[in-house]
């Protein structure tokens, strides 16, 4: 049989106090508003026996605030964006916001229909994270006034905050030529960039960071040391598969663009002996745990979530940023 829900009013009646001061301690803002801890124990106990939940729809429309938080990511499949998320929803949860995730595929369409299902369900705000069309995003936030920041990939519309890739990228790459070894052909002797989008921001960063490094030491890199075949395992396997079909062998060092790129290319290297994955020097920006335990080191970019995050939470705090990206450095793993 249906039940009446406890009401807010029912409970400040209950507590003997006020139905702003149960909303101040339901949401959290109990202590900004000097309420006693004996009173916001008397009433979350109270609150608990009546088994009431708070609408938050029904106290974002008297206040103007729901205490959801959003943010949309273009997959769950990525280990770095998979750390982002449950980061994401670890510090929204510090800050006494309620999460709210939700995946968009890399589909520029379904970024614009899902973060507008967000604003409908009232977020105060969105961190947009890897968008493929961070200002077309924009333009729905700023029509809705809702207050939002994009993380790893920029915008021009609203504040960004990403890894710093062009000095990541150009360390790994670094790493890589101290670690690499002749190989018998002037196709295999050159190092190879395997992944990503040149469309966006983070893959231009990182082949630039790439080709500064190579250049000085190996001359002018070529078009063809350049394979940015997208984000999906699926692509980097195939590419490299036709890369070594190519060039007759593994090149003498391969630097991968993503976590998934380098899913991809362990697809293809599990079946080459030991001695070939040994003659190849391996690099991949992003990190991934699974690395230690493959047959040859891997050295990884691994990009600072909670330094990305923490910058971007500051940004919707109300913390000024300039018209530049916030850049966060990432820290380089030695796979040996």
């Amino acid at each position: 049989m249906a039940t009446k829900k406890s009401t807010i009013y029912d409970l400040a009646t209950l507590a003997q106090t006020s139905p702003s001061t149960v909303s101040a301690i339901l949401n959290g803002t109990w202590q900004q508003r000097r309420i006693s801890a004996q009173t916001a124990l008397r009433v979350q106990a109270l609150a608990q026996k009546q088994k009431y939940s708070l609408n938050r729809q029904a106290s974002g429309l008297r206040t103007s605030r729901s205490g959801l938080i959003g943010m949309v990511i273009p997959t769950h499949e990525d280990y770095f964006f998979g750390m982002m998320s449950q980061s994401f929803d670890r510090m929204a949860r510090e800050r006494r916001q309620q999460p709210i995730v939700a995946s968009t595929l890399r589909d520029p369409a379904l970024e614009i229909e899902t973060v507008k299902t967000l604003i409908s369900y009232q977020i105060d705000s969105l961190v947009v994270t890897g968008a493929s069309d961070p200002d077309g995003v924009s333009r729905v936030c700023r029509h809705h006034h809702v207050m939002h920041v994009n993380v790893d990939l920029p915008g021009k519309r609203a504040p960004s905050v990403i890894s710093d890739n062009h000095w990541g990228a150009a360390q790994l790459t670094a790493t890589l030529i101290a670690r690499s070894r002749p190989q018998p052909t002037p196709a295999r002797d050159r190092l190879y960039f395997l992944g990503g989008v040149t469309a966006d921001h983070a893959t231009q960063r990182r082949i630039q960071g790439f080709v500064d490094t190579v250049t000085p030491v190996f001359g002018p890199v070529e078009a063809s040391q350049i394979q940015a075949c997208g984000y999906e395992a699926a692509a980097a396997e195939a590419e490299l598969r036709a890369l070594y079909a190519r060039i007759g062998g593994l090149p003498r060092a391969l630097l991968m663009a993503a976590s998934l790129s380098l899913e991809g290319a362990i697809r293809f290297l599990r079946v080459l002996p030991d001695e070939e994955l040994q003659a190849c020097a391996f690099g991949s920006y992003d990190w991934h745990p699974y690395a230690a335990f493959l047959r040859c080191p891997v050295h990884m970019m691994r990009q600072d979530v909670d330094g990305l995050l923490d910058a971007a939470f500051k940004l919707i705090g109300g913390a000024r940023g300039s018209s530049r990206p916030v850049e966060i450095r990432p820290q380089l793993m030695l796979g040996d």
